[in-house]
């Protein structure tokens, strides 16, 4: 709701409750309640939300580096709401959907509609993220081990669900698509259920493989192509409705995980 509002981001929303700054009908707000707009207050330092748009929009951008993906941050050059075009920006409070890193590149979504952005970020949903990974030299047999067995990271172990090499016409299509290409490096898809922050970069760092540049091509069932780096369009029904249904299929079609007992936390 607040970030509906234009607030403030969801993870900048989730800052503030934790700063005991948001109240719900006069009581401390608490992080993963569900609010009614039409029924309940909500106060951030005192003052009410603004009423929320209801008018719902959805847009992907092919970010470049060098953009930080934020709606507002005074230490930035440029942040990923600049480079979306004029009646994009006049939707009513947009957000990117996620991050990428500032260094990284490619597939960004942006809506204003909280409940379709939980169902791609929340890990419940397991909705895929792809990636294209270029480095200075091949990956081998011990190091695709290690990353798809796992790194133990602060979060807990990461592990890839797929990586593999890039095929030829893969690796053309990419190279299509960035600004400037870089056609020297070696390239991997990898793809991951998952979403720590930096996570890809942390992992082959751990096995002594340095990411050079690291681009999303795949949200779920929506892929990078055609828009060059700045672009941006808006999401047709088709591409909301699919990527929906994507996070849907994510909680059917993943085994339970297993349940902890006797007191043993398992990974």
């Amino acid at each position: 709701m607040m970030a509906s509002a234009g607030v403030a981001s969801r993870r900048a929303g989730e800052d503030l409750i934790r700063a005991g700054r948001v109240t719900v009908d006069g009581r401390l707000a608490i992080i993963g309640e569900q609010v009614d707009p039409d029924s309940q207050v909500v106060l951030v330092d005192g003052t009410p939300l603004p009423a929320i748009d209801r008018q719902r929009a959805y847009w992907m951008l092919n970010k470049p580096a060098g953009v930080v993906s934020t709606v507002r941050d005074r230490h930035a050059e440029r942040t990923v709401m600049e480079l979306l075009p004029a009646n994009a920006r006049r939707e009513a409070h947009l957000y990117p959907v996620g991050r990428l890193d500032e260094e990284s590149e490619g597939l960004l979504l942006f809506t204003n509609d909280g409940a379709w952005a939980d169902l791609l970020l929340h890990p419940r949903y397991g909705v895929e993220r792809e990636y294209m990974v270029g480095l200075d030299r091949s990956v081998t047999r011990e190091q695709k081990l290690r990353l798809r067995n796992g790194i133990e990271l602060a979060e807990g172990l990461a592990r890839v669900d797929m990586l593999e090499d890039s095929k030829p016409a893969q690796v053309r299509k990419l190279l299509d698509l960035l600004a400037p290409p870089h056609a020297e490096l070696r390239w991997y898809r990898v793809v991951l259920a998952q979403g720590w922050k930096r996570q890809i970069r942390r992992m082959f760092d751990a096995v002594d493989m340095p990411v050079r540049r690291l681009v999303r091509t795949r949200v779920g069932s929506l892929k990078l192509t055609e828009i060059r780096p700045g672009e941006a369009r808006p999401l047709t029904r088709q591409d909301v409705t699919q990527l929906a249904a994507c996070a849907r299929r994510s909680t059917t079609t993943r085994p339970p995980k297993p349940q902890a007992d006797h007191g043993i936390l398992r990974p």
